[in-house]
């Protein structure tokens, strides 16, 4: 009676804690249905016994086999984002994590590992928290797996990748991330789910599937909580 439950992105009065309102929950931009199993972008079409791809996942090859999202970073879903990783609205983790959890149920097994992205710790210091470590940590609560926040390290500080082509992402990224060295043991021959934010070229969690391949991982899929659509 106090402090009542408020809708998430629009502080309306809902039922229960962590959640949105109607108008909001209809506004933000799930995706359902038909995905691209590489990306998770929402493709035209009605879901079929083979796996569907997106025109960019045929083009360039990615490192991992399957990936996932669960909004696409568009409206409700951009604003959502921009809350957890630049508002400190840690609050949004919860619900997100719900929406993620679904979103990868393809592509857990019973010795997945969940790692997020790593920051690099200059811009850890100033951010003061790891927003995809954040939804790592959620995202495992929900689906009883294990997490290790600190399992990928960034070594390089690079500049915003705003912008740039996707092969000038790849190549500002190299050698940007690798396993942290107490943590090889960890993932030898094991299949790890890679989490971000979101991802718009892919280059990130390109690299950090291949520092996971590196370090003699077994399959790496990719969940994130938004997905950049060229459309939106």
């Amino acid at each position: 009676m106090v402090y009542p439950a408020r809708c998430t992105l629009c502080g309306a009065v809902v039922d229960s804690d962590f959640g949105l309102c109607g108008p909001c929950w209809r506004d933000t931009p799930f995706i359902s249905g038909l995905v691209c199993e590489t990306c998770g972008v929402p493709l035209p079409g009605e879901g079929h016994a083979e796996a569907a791809h997106c025109d960019d996942c045929l083009r360039m090859a990615r490192p991992w086999s399957q990936g996932r999202a669960a909004i696409r970073y568009h409206e409700n879903g951009r604003k959502l984002i921009l809350m957890l990783k630049h508002g400190d609205r840690h609050d949004v983790v919860r619900p997100a994590a719900k929406w993620m959890a679904r979103a990868a149920q393809p592509l857990l097994r019973p010795d997945t590992l969940i790692a997020p992205i790593p920051l690099h710790w200059g811009r850890m210091l100033s951010r003061r928290f790891n927003q995809s470590a954040l939804l790592a940590q959620g995202l495992a609560r929900e689906t009883g797996l294990p997490c290790c926040p600190d399992l990928l390290t960034r070594f390089k500080r690079t500049q915003s990748l705003k912008g740039l082509s996707v092969e000038a992402r790849h190549a500002m990224l190299t050698d940007a991330i690798r396993v942290t060295a107490r943590h090889r043991g960890l993932i030898a021959g094991r299949s790890v789910l890679i989490v971000d934010d979101v991802m718009t070229s892919g280059a990130m969690l390109s690299v950090a599937t291949q520092a996971c391949f590196s370090a003699g991982s077994g399959e790496v899929s990719v969940v994130t909580l938004a997905r950049a659509v060229k459309d939106a």
